[in-house]
């Protein structure tokens, strides 16, 4: 998997939207602000009814993403504030294309499972964005299990201890959906059912992008400090500029491509190699070192 999403990066890498987790924040505000004026306007026009999709309202596969996961405006903040602050560093690690990725086909499989519940039981089910927004929460925690978050702004709790409640809280939404609907009123058991739908469509999203790829190490904190140290060294060194024969200024030491056969290559030097070998994106973190 991690050469089909490399090779898709290189070819569709230029199309990222950078610090798109901000853009998602105005939209959320956004949408609290619409709930206050209307509240019934979201879900009248905006939301995921796949219904209206099929009857033509094809925008509702993009705006129910609007949704605030709050009405409360203290809650919201907070809520608005971890999303920022996680969606910022997992586009850190994994740089924008596959931040994106992550996100807009969390959204994409949301819509499927709409589409797909509804042709086959006549349901239509209001999912939201809430689980895909919570599922970003496994996907720090995998990468960074021993940062520590102030519980009730005083305990001192791991993420990875936090990422366990998390996927108790996700299972109870799944079992939910098999319990009686609360007093036996039929809308608390479809809104069972939506949160069941959206906890196991992003579930499947973090399992399929996360866990299935094959090499993760390459954008670990650790690597990522690594190569910003080593990037660092290589402009205070002001290494001259090599140029080859057919006038590239970069060749992989173990392909031979250079930045003109394909201008969205990006090449590095291995810290653990003697001497200046240079190597592209595919090969820097797979190569046999050089002594």
């Amino acid at each position: 998997m991690d050469n089909w999403l490399s090779k898709l990066e290189r070819k569709f890498g230029r199309y990222a939207i950078p610090n798109l987790m901000y853009y998602i924040i105005i939209l959320y505000a956004a949408g609290f602000v619409l709930n206050l004026v209307n509240r019934d306007f979201y879900y009248q026009m905006l939301s995921l009814d796949a219904a209206a999709i099929l009857r033509g309202q094809i925008w509702r596969v993009v705006t129910f993403i609007i949704q605030p996961p709050s009405d409360s405006l203290i809650f919201i903040i907070f809520m608005l504030h971890l999303y920022y602050m996680i969606g910022q560093q997992l586009e850190a690690a994994w740089g924008a294309f596959r931040f994106n990725l992550y996100f807009f086909s969390g959204m994409l499989f949301h819509v499927i499972a709409a589409l797909l519940v509804y042709v086959t039981t006549g349901i239509s089910l209001p999912l939201s964005v809430w689980y895909l927004n919570m599922s970003l929460f496994f996907a720090f925690a995998a990468l960074y299990p021993n940062v520590q978050f102030l519980l009730f702004f005083a305990i001192p709790v791991k993420v990875k201890y936090l990422a366990l409640l998390d996927g108790l809280y996700f299972a109870y939404a799944v079992l939910q959906a098999f319990l009686p609907a609360y007093g036996g009123n039929a809308l608390f058991g479809i809104y069972y059912k939506a949160n069941a739908v959206g906890a196991v469509v992003s579930i499947l999203n973090f399992l399929f992008f996360f866990l299935g790829s094959r090499n993760m190490r390459p954008y670990s904190p650790k690597q990522l400090k690594r190569k910003r140290e080593f990037q660092k060294n290589i402009r205070k060194a002001q290494r001259p500029v090599q140029m080859y024969p057919n006038g590239a200024r970069h060749r992989c030491a173990v392909c031979g491509r250079t930045e003109l056969d394909d201008p969205n290559l990006e090449f590095r030097y291995c810290s653990k190699c003697s001497g200046n070998h240079e190597y592209c994106q595919d090969h820097l973190f797979t190569h046999t070192h050089i002594k």
